[in-house]
């Protein structure tokens, strides 16, 4: 969000709007800065600062006390926006989150239509503006989400993220402080170019542990997931044919590709899958579906294809033609690492796609 404690005080207190103003402690208390608007910052007044010190660079300054009952009610109405998006949300603080977009980006066009739409409804229902960071990992994101505030979208595309890091300042990397620069300095890293030019072992070597990460963010690497707390209920996908199908190899092999992408998804999320459902929407757009639970779930994608053949035959498929079929996974359970080895250890089988094996 952008200035978030200082706009929900101008939100709410139209006297306010247009003038510089600071959450915090008094002018003449020991205070700090929580939260200051736009305004202020033009006078270089930040968070953190002695509120002291903000009062001699903007003697116009209003101060307010924060009122937290009324940031925490604006956050609850933001996460509602997001939620109508994903469940996978990952909260930072009252104003800032990660959203995994994967799913409903391919509903929407794109990450980055998601991000102009929550914006619209955040500003349409909370009467705040919001800054949205866009691309394929956390760490930028991350960056790209103060790169175009206030109001806007800044988006970082795999393609222009290599050159993107490396013309970076070495402040702006997520992790880095006032200490940590200091000592980069001292080395004579300055911007992500500096940072990617030293080994993992030497970066190791000045920075213990951190020294990895930053080897990978140099380079654009960060595979954390985003972190719900919430437990998901299912996952699916489904293909729509351009045209009614009825030939059964062509549906067993769009099956596969739809067991590989789900696959990857429980992979990720590190999740297992107990039951199976099969969608079927035939040519006169009647939808069937099928369900099946198994005792051990399913991890991979031969896991789930095992369970299709069964569920196949409980339709008219490869008798009636056909105009979508989908996958979806449910009755989710966080797995482990020694069943995440049955997904690697699987990978590498092969799946016919001759439908006169009397698979279904």
């Amino acid at each position: 969000m952008d200035a978030f404690f200082a706009s929900v005080e101008q939100r709410d207190f139209p006297e306010l709007r247009g003038q510089p103003v600071i959450v915090g402690g008094r002018p003449e208390s020991r205070g700090v800065v929580a939260a200051c608007s736009y305004e202020a910052r033009e006078f270089g007044i930040h968070s953190a600062m002695p509120c002291s010190q903000a009062a001699k660079l903007c003697k116009d300054a209003i101060f307010v006390p924060p009122r937290f009952e009324s940031y925490r009610e604006a956050s609850a109405g933001i996460h509602l926006v997001f939620k109508r998006f994903t469940e996978m949300i990952e909260p930072l603080s009252l104003d800032e989150a990660y959203l995994d977009v994967t799913e409903c980006a391919e509903k929407a066009g794109s990450a980055t239509e998601v991000a102009r739409l929550i914006k619209q409804q955040i500003k349409q229902e909370v009467n705040l503006t919001a800054s949205a960071g866009v691309s394929f990992n956390k760490f930028l994101a991350k960056i790209a989400s103060d790169m175009d505030k206030p109001d806007g979208i800044y988006v970082i595309r795999p393609e222009n993220a290599e050159a993107f890091i490396e013309q970076l300042n070495i402040r702006k990397f997520f992790g880095v402080g006032k200490v940590t620069e200091k000592k980069m300095h001292s080395l004579g890293i300055y911007t992500g170019a500096d940072l990617k030019r030293l080994s993992e072992v030497e970066l190791q070597t000045q920075f213990g542990q951190s020294g990895a990460y930053y080897h990978r963010v140099a380079r654009g690497i960060d595979e954390r997931p985003v972190r719900s707390h919430r437990v998901r209920k299912s996952i699916g996908k489904e293909t729509t044919f351009e045209g009614n199908v009825i030939d059964k190899a062509a549906i067993w092999r769009t099956l596969l590709g739809i067991a590989e992408r789900l696959e990857g998804i429980l992979e990720s999320k590190q999740l297992l899958a107990k039951t199976v459902t099969l969608k079927v929407k035939y040519s006169d757009f009647q939808l069937n579906t099928r369900s099946k639970t198994t005792a051990l779930g399913c991890i991979s994608r031969q896991d789930i294809s095992a369970v299709l053949p069964e569920l196949l035959r409980k339709t008219e498929v490869g008798k009636r033609p056909i105009r979508l079929i989908g996958i979806s996974l449910a009755n989710l359970h966080s797995t482990d690492e020694s069943l995440a080895l049955k997904t690697s250890s699987g990978s590498s089988e092969q799946f016919t796609e001759d439908p006169q094996l009397g698979l279904f």
